[in-house]
């Protein structure tokens, strides 16, 4: 049964699962974008005017102006565990409530990270290109690849995301595991600084989140230290390497390969991010490049969207979202963030 017509205005900013959509209906009017393509920044303004609540996703950007567009929002309900592309302090001034996903998406990921790296490391996608060529006609001495064992293998970011590659990796018999992590550390995994392990690492997974000290982390000064041969696996966020940089690494040979699920395009909280993903970057050979794949999980998914519903439908009938991330104030006084509630640098993974 549908709301009333007084009714709160929900918006989702995607599709979402049929079932989801049915449980915001009854706690309120929804207006939902029913295509592939996001909405513009300028689209979401136009249809938060009226809105008291909005279910965001990665492709939406959230920041002082909207807010002041939006008089009568309640609560933004992240679809997603990384929130660099909403200004939060904003929204904790302005009223509104945020959460996010904190859990769902680790596993996904993690999986998703620990395939890359293989796929990558063995030649998956050249040799598949070569069984389609039409030219295979059985094994040749060709395509010869690396693998994890025996590896030593760095995780950038010890939070959920990491941790779960970590623990992935366990079975795989890696010779030692580096963990660069200024917050965390883990049991049976060696701290290092960024630049000591990329001298040591055959393998350098990437799982920490986008905040000002970690925008580029991975750039050519950095690379620069990189063991010859390394293979770089990037499920974090895009911006955190260089996607230049990398890409004249492995254009000269110093990398041995590049996967990413992660690109600076989609880092919507950056005025200036790209357009698109380098073609220097697509025209190398040794890489592996996935849309962002990482919670593209069928169950994954629904589960992710009833989460954000929760929260929605918390703050509707006055109560705090399970999964806030912030403190608000009323919108009409001050109000300050507390610093203490909100998660870890190392926590805010993808």
């Amino acid at each position: 049964m549908n709301a009333p017509a007084t009714s709160p205005k929900i918006l989702v900013t995607n599709p979402i699962h049929a079932e989801v959509l049915e449980r915001l209906q009854r706690v309120g009017i929804v207006e939902m974008n029913s295509q592939t393509e996001p909405w513009t920044p300028q689209q979401l303004a136009m249809r938060a005017r009226d809105a008291d609540a909005i279910m965001g996703f990665m492709t939406d950007s959230v920041d002082a102006d909207l807010l002041a567009k939006a008089p009568r929002l309640r609560v933004l309900a992240c679809a997603l565990k990384g929130y660099d592309s909403y200004d939060i302090d904003a929204c904790t001034r302005a009223g509104v409530w945020v959460s996010i996903v904190p859990d769902l998406l680790t596993e996904p990921t993690a999986e998703l990270a620990v395939g890359l790296a293989i796929s990558l490391a063995r030649n998956v996608v050249p040799g598949d290109a070569q069984v389609r060529s039409g030219k295979f006609q059985g094994w040749r001495p060709r395509l010869y690849g690396t693998g994890l064992a025996g590896a030593t293998v760095a995780v950038v970011g010890l939070g959920c995301v990491g941790q779960a590659i970590i623990a992935r990796l366990a079975g795989f018999g890696c010779a030692r595991l580096l963990g660069i992590d200024p917050l965390q550390c883990l049991p049976g995994v060696e701290s290092l600084a960024l630049e000591e392990a990329l001298m040591q690492a055959d393998f350098v997974f990437v799982a920490a989140p986008l905040t000002t000290s970690s925008l580029h982390m991975f750039d050519a000064r950095a690379l620069a230290h990189c063991k010859a041969g390394q293979f770089i696996i990037n499920v974090g966020r895009g911006s955190v390497v260089d996607e230049e940089a990398i890409a004249a690494a492995l254009a000269a040979g110093n990398l041995g390969g590049y996967a990413a699920d992660v690109f600076a395009c989609e880092d919507w909280g950056i005025a200036q991010r790209p357009a698109q993903v380098p073609a220097r970057l697509c025209a190398q050979a040794s890489t592996l490049l996935t849309p962002h794949l990482g919670s593209a999980v069928r169950d994954v998914r629904l589960a992710i969207e009833h989460r954000a519903a929760d929260n929605i439908i918390a703050v509707l009938e006055g109560h705090e979202p399970a999964d806030a991330i912030n403190r608000p104030g009323i919108r009409s006084g001050a109000s300050q963030v507390d610093i203490g509630f909100l998660p870890r640098l190392s926590q805010l993974q993808q």
